[in-house]
């Protein structure tokens, strides 16, 4: 290995991330390493990080390979695998656009969660096409403190509980996850989303995301609160024939969520990158001992 990485830093509505650019996989990245990168005091920082990979060159996205290019290797800020992360897709994106891989246009992306469309548009915005949701059945209750709510589960590629809430307060500092029931709808554990309303088609929360805490944004979280949304104030694209657009304001900005009557869920929001520079990796293999 090279006594030097390049990485970049970057945020889709402060939802931040390390990005380590890796075409041919041949950085080895255990969840401790990137634990220690995303370390917010002892690290780089982060909510989780953007491994850049070759399709053809990770075992998981091979098959991926003939319909995109690049790999979202995505990982938790605990080192955590996730399946998929909205805001880290755009941010994916505007990493490729900014190292001459990618033009403005559309772009696939590969990801756990399949294969992703991605709009890199002429005024900055990047829209994903983040697929459909499921809505699994069966009751959910989600809790903080003395307080409990019923949610709805949203399957986004990744798994969600949506509550609606009178105050956003009431999710209390959301440093532990929240607790949720039956424990057997998410063996894996869950991303909470507490919402309140805004005005019409327009909602704010706040978000728990499993293996990161709370988070800034989640991008997945504002599909499924999109979702769950229309599907409380009784709209359904695929019965009405008319998208639902929601705007949905996350503590670090704005997303607009789109459903198309076929089903597909359309994200818009910006990606931004800050910094780029070098991991010692020394540091690096020392932080994992």
């Amino acid at each position: 290995m090279s006594t030097r990485i390049a990485f970049l830093k970057g945020h889709g509505t402060e939802n931040d991330f390390v990005i380590v650019p890796d075409p041919e996989n041949a950085i080895d990245l255990p969840p401790a390493a990137v634990a220690a990168l995303c370390d917010r005091r002892a690290g780089i920082g982060g909510d989780g990080l953007l491994h850049v990979v070759r399709s053809a060159a990770h075992p998981e996205a091979r098959a991926m390979a003939a319909e995109a290019e690049w790999f979202m290797d995505y990982r938790n800020g605990d080192g955590s695998v996730a399946e998929m992360c909205g805001n880290g897709v755009r941010v994916f994106a505007r990493y490729l656009q900014r190292a001459g891989r990618v033009a403005e246009g559309d772009i696939a992306v590969a990801t756990r969660g399949g294969v992703k469309t991605v709009h890199i548009a002429k005024n900055g915005d990047i829209t994903v096409g983040m697929g459909r949701a499921r809505l699994p059945e069966g009751e959910i209750t989600v809790g903080v403190g003395e307080r409990s709510w019923p949610a709805r589960n949203v399957n986004m590629g990744n798994p969600h509980a949506v509550a609606f809430v009178e105050d956003l307060t009431h999710a209390g500092d959301l440093l532990a996850p929240p607790r949720f029931s039956p424990a057997s709808a998410y063996p894996d554990g869950v991303n909470v989303e507490f919402v309140v309303d805004r005005g019409p088609g327009h909602v704010a929360l706040r978000v728990h995301e499993r293996g990161a805490g709370e988070t800034r944004s989640c991008g997945t979280g504002a599909c499924a609160v999109a979702v769950a949304a229309a599907r409380r104030d009784g709209a359904d694209p695929a019965v009405t024939g008319t998208p639902a657009t929601y705007t949905v304001d996350v503590p670090g900005g704005t997303l607009v969520i789109t459903e198309r009557p076929d089903g597909e869920i359309e994200m818009t929001g910006p990606a931004v990158i800050v910094a780029e520079g070098e991991i010692d990796a020394e540091w690096l293999e020392t932080a994992v001992r």
